[in-house]
């Protein structure tokens, strides 16, 4: 069998294991015996169980990034644009939810270098997500000199409302992605219609 075949089963069992039982609590053993291979042999191409873990994080970081972008086709309006990446995330973290549980739950609870992995890809989403929102919003009411900060904050409250409903949608029987997708919508896009449009919330005086 190629080694990138064999690599990429060993890979698949690792993501499994890790995204069922715990970084802790998963061994060498049971990656192995799932994948049908030997122990060494494991070690032989992914070295140690801190190394294999963390390509399985960057494995799956990669797999969801392009399943973001990909989903989001230039060109259409700007709420399209905003549901079709919505949609995309949604349904791929409902069908990897394993790939998603170490992404959103083992990684990040495990400290360095685990964390740093998972925060190169959420920084990407969220520059992603920033673009797409600046863009439609300074287009729309003509203000090139919309705050850049204000864009920043409305993407990181985004992107963190879609990772916890992918947790809760995964775990909640019956909630699918496209529904996940237009809860997220509904929560979110009148504010930021509003702030396209031009029509900011204002906070009241102190």
């Amino acid at each position: 069998m190629p080694r990138a075949v064999r690599e990429r089963q060993m890979m698949d069992a690792a993501v499994q294991t890790f995204g069922q039982r715990g970084y802790r609590a998963a061994s060498m053993d049971e990656i192995a015996e799932l994948a049908g291979v030997s122990k060494p042999l494991v070690y032989l191409y992914l070295n140690s169980k801190d190394e294999l873990f963390t390509a399985c994080i960057r494995r799956e970081a990669q797999a969801l990034l392009a399943a973001v972008r990909g989903g989001v086709e230039p060109g259409l309006p700007a709420d399209r644009q905003l549901w079709e990446g919505l949609r995309a995330f949604f349904t791929h973290t409902a069908e990897n939810p394993d790939g998603w549980a170490v992404l959103y739950r083992q990684a990040r609870t495990h400290g360095e270098p685990f964390a740093t992995e998972v925060n190169v890809m959420r920084e990407e989403i969220v520059a992603f997500v920033t673009g797409l929102i600046g863009a439609a919003a300074r287009e729309a009411h003509h203000d090139p000199a919309l705050p850049d900060r204000d864009v920043a904050g409305l993407a990181q409250a985004l992107v963190g409302a879609a990772e916890a409903l992918a947790g809760w949608a995964n775990e909640t029987p019956g909630v699918s992605a496209r529904e996940a997708a237009a809860t997220l919508m509904n929560f979110s896009w009148a504010g930021l219609e509003n702030l396209m449009n031009g029509r900011p919330w204002q906070a009241p005086s102190p």
